[in-house]
């Protein structure tokens, strides 16, 4: 393999798949993500094979790659969410202004929207101060349109129920 045989590869990696997909679906608990490491492993598998010494079983060599994928993984998601939390006190900043701007307190309203679920407020949030269409949402939190449209709806009348008790 390390003459760049790439048969004897496709066959190591062939043979190998299985145990590499436990091993991550174990790992991460999910198989979406599982399958996504496990192509991810794959190809960095082939496009590194020169640096398979040998000195360590193969399926070691896989389970690190594969660990390693992973754990890029996590930190790209936890710096995807710092940056959506930034982004999200920036907007309320313009969120604020709008508020005002029709008269209303800020501090009601952003209170009404914070006590809101997640499912239900990060939803509003995109669609209505972003601006983000509702098959763009359901991209970013991985649900069907459909669904982001009903959260949509139900974070609206809830905000709603909840601005008329303070007017009334």
């Amino acid at each position: 393999m390390q003459n760049g045989d790439d048969e004897a590869l496709a066959e190591l990696l062939h043979m190998h798949y299985s145990f590499l997909y436990k091993y991550v679906l174990k790992m991460t608990m999910d198989t979406v993500t599982t399958e996504e490491i496990v192509q991810d492993t794959m190809l960095k598998a082939y496009l590194h094979r020169k640096q398979f010494n040998g000195i360590s079983k193969f399926t070691t060599w896989l389970i690190t790659i594969a660990t390693r994928t992973y754990v890029d993984l996590l930190r790209k998601k936890k710096r995807d969410r710092w940056l959506f939390k930034k982004a999200a006190k920036e907007s309320n900043q313009l969120l604020k202004w709008q508020v005002e701007n029709n008269n209303q307190q800020f501090d009601e309203v952003m209170e009404i929207i914070q006590k809101l679920d997640a499912k239900y407020r990060i939803p509003l949030l995109l669609k209505h101060y972003y601006g983000f269409s509702y098959e763009e949402i359901g991209e970013m939190m991985f649900i069907k349109d459909g669904t982001v449209k009903s959260r949509v709806h139900k974070s609206l009348t809830l905000v709603r129920k909840e601005i008329n008790k303070y007017e009334g």
